[in-house]
């Protein structure tokens, strides 16, 4: 297994599993417009950025939040010389960015790309990983890679054009390669902001007189 994470296979089915919960976000943006998604999106990720800070200041809320979350912790998110953040808070800050800076219609790609294809990567690359690509395994990245492209084929699209499933074809191979690589930057964050710019700029290229903001999403 190559690349093995430091908390055993229950703990990251029980962290994937919570990593899931996260789809509600796109799920109901779908249905809302961005203002009313950046009320509801702002203040829980505020609320969770201030819990995940607090734990490395105040003992209290250090030895409660453990108490409850510790085995599913990473060493690093656990790390009180660098304060890191935790999986949860990176996607909901992630989530608040890609709301506040994308079209609608790149966020409902972007973030179930990093839910879904993010959770079976870590899963099928930690029991099945044998060859190494980068920081992570052949195998996990191709089923990052595999479940991108289902997400995109299932995502909404502004007119269901092979222009359009190529677009997200590609944005999906550099969200791979990002969650492959070693960055400083956690990928809950890295991966959907490469994947959102990606889509972004090539509907620039592809589609240069539309505003994919104005788009109704159907």
């Amino acid at each position: 297994m190559i690349n093995a994470a430091n908390i055993d296979y229950k703990a990251e089915i029980a962290r994937k599993a919570i990593h899931f919960c996260s789809l509600s976000i796109p799920i109901i943006y779908y249905f809302i417009e961005r203002d009313l998604a950046l009320e509801i999106l702002m203040p829980v990720t505020l609320g969770f950025l201030i819990v995940d800070l607090l734990r490395y200041y105040h003992q209290p809320t250090a030895d409660l939040f453990y108490m409850v979350f510790r085995f599913m912790l990473r060493q690093h998110e656990q790390d009180h010389t660098s304060k890191r953040l935790n999986g949860a808070t990176n996607v909901l800050i992630a989530a608040t960015i890609c709301v506040l800076i994308f079209p609608k219609l790149i966020v409902l790609t972007a973030i179930p790309i990093l839910i879904i294809s993010d959770s079976v990567a870590a899963l099928f690359g930690r029991r099945y990983g044998k060859r190494k690509f980068l920081q992570k395994s052949v195998e996990g990245s191709l089923a990052f890679f595999v479940f991108a492209l289902i997400v995109i084929y299932f995502t909404p699209k502004m007119e269901y054009s092979l222009s359009e499933y190529m677009i997200g074809a590609i944005a999906a191979l550099v969200g791979t390669i990002v969650e492959a690589g070693s960055w400083k930057i956690d990928d809950n964050l890295s991966i959907p902001l490469s994947v959102g710019l990606v889509m972004w700029g090539l509907y620039f290229i592809v589609y240069p007189s539309v505003n994919l903001f104005s788009l109704t999403i159907h």
